[in-house]
């Protein structure tokens, strides 16, 4: 998706702590919360709560802490998550439904289904994911705004 700089309608960026499962969700919410109020589409607004509330998710149990970044642009949404962390081995691997590395104490909290990164390309438009093990790894998220 090609950027618009000067045209960026709003942008954020907020910090996931590793294994606060207590926040856990918190910032999708107010994604969701400032999408509403910023007029976008209700389909729209679903599609990036659920794929920021994955990423969230993700961010807890995975990593050793990350961040999200969403920018609004007049005509799309660009969510970017970055980790540091072990990194992913396998992508491919990763991205099929069912795939977890979540130990037994994270999925006896209800989490590491592993639908988490299939979720999240499902849900958006454009989806890139690239890690490298031992440093972390980077999920950029594009969301439009027009049919």
């Amino acid at each position: 998706m090609e950027r618009i700089e000067k045209e960026t309608t709003y942008q954020e960026t907020r910090k996931v702590e590793k294994g606060d499962f207590a926040a856990a969700g918190q910032i999708s919410a107010s994604y969701k919360n400032m999408l509403k109020r910023l007029g976008v589409d209700s389909k729209v607004v679903r599609r990036l709560a659920i794929a920021s509330y994955e990423a969230e998710i993700n961010l807890a149990i995975h990593t050793f802490g990350g961040s999200m970044t969403i920018t609004v642009y007049p005509d799309h949404i660009v969510l970017v998550v970055k980790d540091t962390g072990p990194g992913i081995a396998d992508i491919g691997l990763a991205m099929q439904e069912g795939y977890s590395t979540a130990s037994e104490q994270v999925r006896m909290l209800g989490f590491g289904a592993g639908m988490g990164l299939p979720n999240m390309k499902r849900c958006s438009d454009t989806f890139e994911i690239t890690s490298e093990l031992g440093i972390g790894t980077t999920i950029e998220m594009g969301f439009l705004l027009t049919p």
